[in-house]
């Protein structure tokens, strides 16, 4: 037959790519610490590392080396490190689609946080715990927690929560939440006096008796007008027929007094938690006094979370302890 001869059409073989099995099967992963997977996976998830040990509550270094003992388990790379960040390697790559797989088949469910209520009075959580909360959240994403804030004696009878920070007198606690609580505990007394912004009061000029008042503006947070322990201050807003500010806002307030050459009416430690800010002493002869108390939700109390929201408002309070010594 000639070369040139025309033959029949043949079949054509459609070209295949080469099938990559994975090298890892359900029994190798079922063999492995679920920790180390769960780190594997919740960093492949978020692409960073900081973010990950976030989700994961643990720190980055923590976080490593449980993948390092992941890879010497596996015997292989799981990462492709470049720069500030990383991808995942091939293998992987096979490892989270294995993963992810195994979670579909299983039907496993997500892990649900419990849910912490914290109620905190306005102002204290404002001033002395809000900075290590936002600390606590910047360390653990998967947090689940409801901050309340109390800004009168109505909200903190109404509320249910597992902790509870409030204000009273410096006797008793009372008046206290209204369902069933661990003794309270105090952390702190607070002396109040009024405070003006340094910028608009030179030292020589500042008011040394209430007289001097006359020439300033006086702002007051309306939870305050409630309060039996701040009666002289009270009696002094009641008789003024000018030059006066009620405000329901608390922040509110300290802007008009940093920003609008106001006097109003804040804890003692507010020099320490704003320096523009200066108290003016001497003004009155009665002392004004509040205590901070905690206490617990009694069906609550032995929750690991909840205590561990105790033990942070304990740190909170004994390292700022010199702002509440006067």
């Amino acid at each position: 037959m000639s070369f040139m001869e025309p033959t029949g059409r043949q079949g054509v073989a459609e070209y295949r790519w080469p099938v990559e099995h994975s090298q890892f099967s359900n029994s190798r992963v079922a063999g492995v610490d679920p920790v180390l997977l769960q780190s594997f996976r919740v960093s492949a998830r978020c692409g960073c590392f900081m973010q990950a040990a976030r989700s994961l509550n643990i720190k980055s270094t923590q976080l490593r080396k449980q993948l390092a003992q992941l890879e010497a388990q596996l015997q292989c790379s799981l990462f492709s490190h470049s720069g500030n960040g990383f991808a995942l390697s091939r293998d992987g790559l096979q490892l989270q689609a294995q993963l992810i797989a195994l979670a579909h088949e299983r039907g496993l469910p997500l892990f649900e946080q419990p849910l912490i209520r914290l109620a905190v009075a306005e102002s204290i959580l404002h001033d002395i715990l809000g900075r290590d909360l936002v600390s606590l959240l910047r360390r653990n994403a998967s947090v689940r927690l409801d901050i309340i804030s109390l800004d009168s004696e109505l909200s903190l009878r109404a509320i249910s929560a597992d902790v509870v920070v409030w204000l009273a007198g410096t006797d008793s606690p009372l008046p206290g939440p209204s369902f069933a609580i661990s003794e309270p505990q105090r952390l702190a007394r607070l002396d109040y006096l009024p405070h003006i912004a340094k910028r608009y009061s030179r030292v020589a000029a500042r008011p040394d008796r209430l007289g001097d008042l006359a020439d300033f503006m006086l702002v007051q947070w309306q939870h305050d007008r409630q309060v039996d322990a701040f009666g002289p201050w009270n009696s002094l807003v009641e008789q003024r027929l000018a030059g006066v500010v009620q405000l329901h806002s608390y922040e509110l307030m300290l802007e008009m007094i940093r920003c609008s050459a106001c006097i109003g009416l804040l804890p003692h430690y507010m020099s320490q938690f704003d320096r523009g800010l200066v108290a003016l002493p001497g003004l009155f002869k009665q002392p004004m006094q509040r205590q901070v108390w905690m206490a617990v939700n009694a069906d609550s109390r032995n929750e690991a979370e909840v205590q561990g929201i105790v033990e942070l408002i304990h740190n909170t309070f004994n390292e700022r302890r010199e702002w509440f010594e006067s």
